[in-house]
């Protein structure tokens, strides 16, 4: 017969949650989906488990993984179980991010590819330079990358895309989207009351402002409305002074500036209109400054800068004043970045993406030549490139917005 041997020390039981309870892989995965199954407490379960990062308090850690590139997110999640559910869900994510007061700048880009025409949203981490994809939007028709308008509302962190046209039929839509960032999900808003392509659009106090464009017939109109994000209600405004479809738009002291654009030589003085929503009224647009407004637009410093597509120009600026032009100090818009551009601007950059999505970022610097008197500003830029990956060398801009 074999003995057994007993001994008076017992081996320690360990409950379930005990960090020195090891699992199997099988028992350890189990756990995880489990938790990701049941994820409205799942994170708060896991505080008290293994500490975030060995050695450091967990808020501190919160605060170091949240800042986390996007694209680091699928291979950092393998870490350990507590990075899965933080990392694993962006909606989780962002929502930390927001709390903590984090906003890391964005440019979102609305790109098509050049053969195919397949429309797609490419982000660029404007603090890591490094480029990410966001869900497609839930469009169902083949559309013209052009037709659409995109604006952001940065204070809420949401993207609309709004009308565009079918590019089988010429037909545009009254189609409208936002995209969350916190949630990364798409969703479909109110119809706008008309259907448009190729008009005007810009944020004023959270509110969103389109105008002009083409009708269902291919005729400019003349109509403008405007959407209150909150209620997701649209509204008629007063309509412009003339019908007329949309080359560039800008939001510049509280007004909307809409221009049809340009063709070079000026055959006739092209047409532009400002809408003032404290008093709901259109006015012409200044001569010089719809003249002059010969390329995409952004504001910066409160004042109006042009990156002209005439030629290889240097960057301009509109001076009210003395409703003029003035070219302003440094080199033109480096050579890589090639028509058509889309242009956007945060805090002192703009950013200007170019085919094969290639980022010029200039940074605009202004100087007061006597401080104590009101004297114009002098501004200057410097431009550096950021390449764009191999995957993404097929693609044109549309259009941008940073966030």
């Amino acid at each position: 017969m074999q003995r057994v041997r007993f001994s008076s020390q017992q081996a320690p039981v360990h409950k379930l949650g005990d960090p020195q309870m090891t699992l199997s892989p099988k028992f350890r995965l189990a756990v995880i989906q489990s938790s990701l199954a049941n994820s409205s407490h799942e994170l708060e379960l896991s505080l008290r488990e293994e500490p975030l990062i060995p050695g450091l308090p967990d808020d501190v850690a919160l605060n170091c993984l949240l800042r986390l590139p996007v694209q680091s997110h699928s291979s950092c999640r393998a870490v350990c179980k507590r990075w899965h559910i933080l990392l694993g869900n962006k909606e989780r994510f962002f929502t930390h991010r927001k709390q903590l007061g984090l906003k890391d700048p964005w440019l979102f880009v609305f790109a098509y590819h050049k053969c195919t025409g397949k429309i797609q949203w490419q982000v660029l981490d404007l603090t890591h330079f490094s480029w990410h994809t966001i869900p497609a939007m839930p469009c169902k028709d083949n559309v013209c990358p052009h037709g659409f308008r995109c604006v952001s509302v940065p204070r809420d962190g949401t993207l609309f895309v709004c009308g565009g046209m079918v590019s089988d039929v010429d037909c545009p839509l009254d189609l409208v989207l936002k995209y969350e960032m916190q949630k990364n999900r798409w969703t479909v808003m109110n119809r706008m009351i008309t259907a448009r392509s190729f008009f005007a659009s810009g944020v004023i106090n959270g509110m969103i402002y389109v105008a002009g464009g083409n009708s269902t017939d291919l005729y400019e109109l003349d109509s403008a409305e405007v959407l209150d994000p909150l209620n997701g209600s649209w509204y008629p405004i007063a309509n412009m002074g003339t019908n007329m479809a949309s080359y560039d738009a800008a939001v510049l002291n509280g007004k909307l500036l809409v221009t049809e654009g340009w063709l070079w030589p000026f055959y006739v003085s092209p047409r532009g209109q400002v809408y003032d929503p404290r008093t709901n009224n259109w006015e012409n647009m200044a001569v010089g400054l719809r003249e002059g407004w010969t390329g995409s637009s952004v504001v910066v410093y409160g004042h109006l800068f042009v990156v002209s597509e005439l030629e290889r120009m240097k960057l301009k600026v509109y001076d009210p004043e003395t409703d003029s032009w003035e070219a302003i100090e440094g080199p033109p818009l480096p050579e890589q970045i090639c028509k058509p551009f889309a242009v956007n601007a945060c805090d002192s950059h703009i950013y200007v993406v170019g085919r094969n999505l290639l980022v010029a970022v200039g940074h605009i610097s202004r100087s007061n030549p006597k401080e104590s008197c009101k004297e114009k500003w002098n501004f200057s830029v410097r431009w550096h490139v950021i390449d764009a990956p191999e995957s993404l060398s097929d693609l044109t801009p549309s259009s941008s917005q940073a966030s």
